[in-house]
């Protein structure tokens, strides 16, 4: 105890220690359950693998191999191990970034999955990007018309690129801009570090297409967040002061209405993962997605067990920096208080 804490009295010492006590960490919380997640993730990823029936050591040989032969490569393989060595042995090595040997190739599983997974970390980059920047737009300016005939046309469209799946935007894309017009390619990649307007050119279509769906329900839950926001008694107070509309909205209302816009933006992140496995497909994008599809065809489980893995570990490490711009965003979940509605009112208005 320190002599600060010593020298208080004992009700006012009490009181502090309880309430540091009794204070949740919103971001320790947040680790604790990632970390819960993978665990049971990665021991879901190695069940599937273990109760594949493929038969590496006989697919690897061919139909030449004896039953000797068969034997020694699963040896060399670690299949004849029990199961839950297996496992332990697997996730030890994927925390120092070994996730195995291809079966067929014998490349590491490590040096595969990550030279794929920049592309698709680029693309998903830009496609949040590009839904942050559209859904914004739109939900301000749905929220700023509310009842208008703007508010009702942005709703109409988000209601309807919510409805298109991300393959029929890529093919309307590749269609207009690729063939009709030739202004971008239709398929193919390039590395940011080579030619980032080649890289730009490449990617702006794919991500173009992945991004709808998140832009529109990142404008939904921003427009009906600022319209709520907008009736409460600090806006009023604020403007009654003489502040202007802009300053009130950019400066305290958009952060407090930002909370539902950034949760949905987290949940895209998956979406917009499982999204890449087609569009990837029609773009023609050396990504993870290719990377798995291709071990799926060979049954090269190591491979498989690899990029499930390690996109399980991105879609986590995106839901722990959403939290962490939630807790940025709102300082009574940094108190570790619950948050209700209209909490922060008083210090916006203050602010103000």
């Amino acid at each position: 105890m320190s002599a600060l804490t010593a020298a208080l009295p004992e009700r006012r010492r009490a009181s502090l220690l309880a309430r540091a006590a009794r204070a949740p960490q919103p971001l320790g919380r947040a680790l604790v359950t990632a970390g819960t997640v993978f665990l049971l993730s990665s021991l879901v990823t190695f069940g599937l693998g273990a109760l594949s029936d493929a038969n590496p050591a006989a697919a690897v040989l061919g139909d030449t191999a004896t039953p000797a032969d068969i034997t020694r490569l699963n040896h060399v393989f670690g299949l004849d191990r029990p199961l839950p060595v297996q496992y332990v042995t697997w996730l030890g090595h994927a925390f120092t970034g070994d996730l195995g040997r291809s079966w067929f190739t014998s490349l590491p599983v490590s040096g595969s999955v990550f030279q794929a997974l920049p592309v698709d970390l680029s693309i998903a980059g830009l496609a949040l990007l590009i839904a942050v920047l559209l859904g914004s737009l739109g939900g301000i300016a749905a929220a700023r018309s509310n009842g208008g005939r703007l508010d009702r046309a942005i709703t109409v469209i988000c209601s309807l690129l919510g409805t298109l799946p991300a393959f029929v935007v890529a093919i309307g894309l590749i269609a207009v801009m690729s063939v009709k017009l030739g202004w971008l390619p239709s398929g193919g990649y390039t590395a940011f570090g080579q030619s980032p307007v080649e890289w730009l050119r490449f990617a702006i279509l794919p991500a173009f297409a992945l991004s709808l769906d998140a832009a529109a329900n990142v404008a939904r839950q921003l427009r009906a967040s600022l319209v709520g926001e907008l009736r409460a008694n600090y806006v009023t107070g604020a403007a009654m002061r003489g502040l202007s509309a802009r300053r009130v909205l950019f400066g305290h209302v958009l952060r407090n209405a930002a909370g539902p816009a950034l949760t949905v933006l987290g949940m895209s992140v998956p979406m917009l993962i499982g999204g890449a496995v087609v569009t990837e497909r029609i773009f023609n994008l050396p990504g993870i997605a290719q990377l798995s599809l291709q071990a799926a065809q060979q049954h090269d489980v190591p491979v498989i067990q690899g990029t499930l893995l390690v996109t399980v570990g991105v879609v986590l490490i995106a839901n722990i920096a959403i939290n962490a711009a939630l807790t940025a965003l709102n300082p009574a979940a940094r108190r570790g208080r619950p948050v209700s509605a209209g909490q922060d009112e008083p210090a916006a208005g203050g602010a103000a």
